[in-house]
């Protein structure tokens, strides 16, 4: 990683530590509904406390316009914190002042103002050069945290020395957002196992019909040129698909639901891998070594199209290898089905783990590497 770590820090006690940390975590009516993220802040703020540091966390809470919204305030946050280690603070949500986002140094300034040291744990944000984020570590002297830390070693180990096999898992909606991982993927894994609505620009390219399924007509090409050059992508051999007069999310409204193969009627839409294909990536995930998973099988938050993103959740908690669920929406799906605990690592990130994946730094690592030294 080549960046300071916690064990780089000089004495810190009675020193004033700011701790860059990622609560982003997910409310309903106010009540947090998961805090894992707070919980994996704890062995860094349990070591800077140990060592005598008075610690000040922040973080960035929604997506708030640049001003204070009730709605994003981190009080309840704030709370369950004092529960879990009452001798570290917490400032309101960041994004409250557009000078966050902006990169402001103005609102870099007012951040530092009084403290000693800056420690970066926010591996969930560190691919954003926010002022929170690649600030701090131009005036203060700095590090990662131990989350930061052991993401960021989890996530290279995959890139440059995995156990092999080594099987990816790609899914979620559309090649575009995900193509700088899957070409980097491509170059390291196996075998890559691609489902969710990206899947449907892949079958295009192959000429079958997708119906009303997700498609990027713009990306066709791509995936034909991909899937010319690269015999490691498994694409579904079935599709559980829904009739036009059905929605999505309301299992209620009507509409049919049926397995079929890859070549999808007109009006009729895939929505999860089928149980074929379910059986046969399975198959390819319990030989592997190492396994990557980012991204569901499909729209798993309505049951109906649940069966395959469990299927392989359940696979991955299965495999004797090195498992890694690449956070997003792969370990909401993974805490739903109740596998998370049984994984080698949950990452906390979404973005940043692509990203680092994709180009093996990200500019939270790059602003602690040419931080100030005192």
């Amino acid at each position: 990683m080549n960046v300071p770590t916690l064990e780089d820090l000089p004495n810190l006690n009675g020193k004033r530590v700011l701790v860059r940390c990622d609560f982003n975590v997910p409310l309903e009516n106010g009540v947090i509904t998961d805090d894992l993220r707070i919980r994996a802040a704890l062995p860094t703020l349990r070591h800077l406390v140990n060592e005598g540091a008075l610690v000040t966390t922040c973080s960035h809470l929604g997506r708030p316009k640049g001003e204070p919204d009730p709605q994003f305030s981190l009080t309840p946050v704030r709370e369950r914190l004092q529960e879990l280690i009452p001798e570290v603070q917490l400032m309101e949500n960041l994004r409250f002042n557009a000078g966050e986002t902006d990169n402001s140094p103005a609102f870099v300034e007012e951040l530092i103002e009084g403290q000693d040291f800056f420690v970066n744990d926010a591996f969930g944000a560190s691919h954003r050069a926010h002022a929170s984020i690649v600030g701090p570590p131009k005036f203060l002297r700095s590090a990662a945290g131990r989350l930061l830390e052991q993401e960021v070693e989890v996530l290279n180990t995959l890139r440059e020395k995995p156990k092999r096999p080594f099987v990816g898992i790609m899914g979620g909606s559309k090649v575009s957002d995900k193509l700088g991982v899957i070409e980097a993927l491509l170059e390291v894994v196996d075998e890559l196992i691609v489902g969710g609505g990206m899947c449907f620009t892949f079958l295009a390219a192959q000429g079958k019909p997708v119906g009303s399924s997700l498609l990027e007509e713009n990306m066709i090409d791509k995936c034909r040129e991909l899937l010319a050059t690269h015999d490691s992508i498994k694409l579904p051999l079935d599709i559980t698909a829904l009739s036009s007069d059905g929605v999505i999310g309301d299992p209620l409204s009507g509409g049919e639901v049926r397995q079929m193969g890859t070549s999808i009627p007109d009006g009729w839409m895939g929505l999860d891998i089928g149980p074929g294909s379910a059986v046969e990536f399975c198959d390819v995930i319990a030989e592997a070594r190492t396994v990557l998973w980012n991204g569901p099988m499909g729209v798993f938050e309505d049951e109906r199209f649940a069966a395959g993103t469990r299927t392989i959740a359940e696979a991955v908690k299965d495999c004797r290898g090195f498992t890694v669920v690449g956070g997003g929406d792969s370990a909401a799906a993974a805490q739903l089905f109740g596998v998370a605990d049984e994984m080698s690592h949950v990452s906390t990130g979404g973005g940043a783990t692509l990203e680092l994946i994709e180009n093996g730094d990200l500019p939270g690592l790059a602003a602690l590497r040419d931080s100030v030294e005192s």
